[in-house]
């Protein structure tokens, strides 16, 4: 699986999601009878993880890989911005208000007249414009700024205008801002986006989350309930099937019945580590999240218990460490941790 943290995101992929048929607006909270929740030893191990990243921001707003693939400011920007809303931290509210803030201003200051943001290589492009439109959307969400909406509908315009229209890639997206061929990774950071952007008011045609559920399903390979990376292409896996799962769902699937193989392959694959797991494991979490219920208690206590058994501590702070560095794993897995607290809306089903 690709990383999309790698210097030209062939090689490596790197977790984030209504839109029922027409894309609904409304999103419910989980049922009054989610046990799930988060006790004092994971909320302390939270609160550590945002010291943490708040330690690492960059005097211009930004965070970065701090990692062999590159530095990456504009999706770390975004993945961080999601952990400190998830602990319910906005621009204006929170202890942590001051440092998204100016993470926000970082993403808002890098999109150009076209959409596309500043300082992000062509190759590796689609995966940083992703991230950091859903952070953005998020952010438009929950606070209706104008200053977020004008330059988010560019970003927007941008992800519909690039979605690839031919042939076994139509419907998807891919490395690169133009429509060209697709691949299940960079195709569900584009969905998540336009699902939360939706959420906001933004326009999102239909027709291209159509065309974007017919891919995802074309990508399922096998009996097994897994997802191949490309259409036709390749054997499953844990990440790439979580990012199908998640697609689906963010979509409007919910009953769809490669939503309950893909969950049942992804408790089978489960490896609790390797490759690609904090990845696969930032869409996993809120595909099981929106099924509830048993299913997520179990998945969200597998979660807590490797990565509070993984922690790093140093003084009153805490990270994991991984492929991309500790910045961007420990923004995911602090996202994953505080889902109980249910305070991002894109997570809603």
């Amino acid at each position: 699986m690709p990383s999309p943290l790698a210097p030209h995101f062939i090689t490596a992929t790197i977790c984030a999601v209504i839109l029922a048929c027409s894309l609904s607006l409304s999103a419910e909270e989980p049922a009054a009878t989610d046990t799930v929740v988060v006790d004092p030893p994971t909320e302390a191990v939270i609160n550590g993880s945002l010291r943490y990243l708040a330690a690492q921001q960059q005097t211009n707003g930004s965070w970065t890989a701090v990692g062999r693939r590159g530095d990456h400011p504009v999706a770390i920007t975004g993945y961080v911005l999601l952990a400190f809303v998830a602990a319910g931290n906005l621009p204006e509210e929170g202890d942590y208000a001051r440092q998204v803030n100016a993470g926000m201003q970082f993403l808002l200051d890098s999109i150009q007249p076209d959409g596309t943001y500043r300082g992000v290589a062509a190759g590796q492009y689609m995966y940083n414009h992703g991230i950091a439109t859903i952070a953005l959307a998020e952010l438009y969400g929950q606070t209706r700024s104008a200053a977020i909406r004008t330059k988010l509908e560019r970003a927007v315009k941008l992800i519909v205008s690039t979605q690839s229209d031919k042939g076994e890639n139509k419907g998807g997206w891919r490395y690169r801002p133009f429509p060209g061929d697709a691949d299940i990774s960079v195709t569900v950071m584009q969905v998540v986006a336009l699902r939360a952007a939706k959420n906001g008011g933004l326009d999102v045609p239909q027709q291209t989350i159509d065309d974007a559920i017919d891919y995802v399903r074309r990508c399922k390979s096998g009996a097994a309930g897994g997802f191949s990376y490309q259409a036709g292409r390749g054997e499953a896996g844990f990440a790439r099937t979580a990012a199908a799962v998640y697609s689906l769902q963010v979509c409007g699937q919910y009953d769809d019945p490669l939503v309950q193989t893909g969950c049942d392959y992804l408790f089978e694959k489960n490896r609790g580590g390797g490759q690609w797991w904090t990845y696969g494991c930032n869409y996993a979490t809120p595909a099981l999240y929106m099924i509830g219920g048993n299913t997520w208690k179990r998945w969200y206590g597998l979660m807590k218990d490797t990565l509070l058994g993984s922690v790093k501590r140093e003084g009153d702070q805490c990270y994991w460490n991984g492929e991309v560095g500790p910045v961007y794993c420990t923004a995911a897995h602090a996202t994953i941790l505080a889902m109980p607290w249910h305070y991002i809306p894109l997570y809603q089903r």
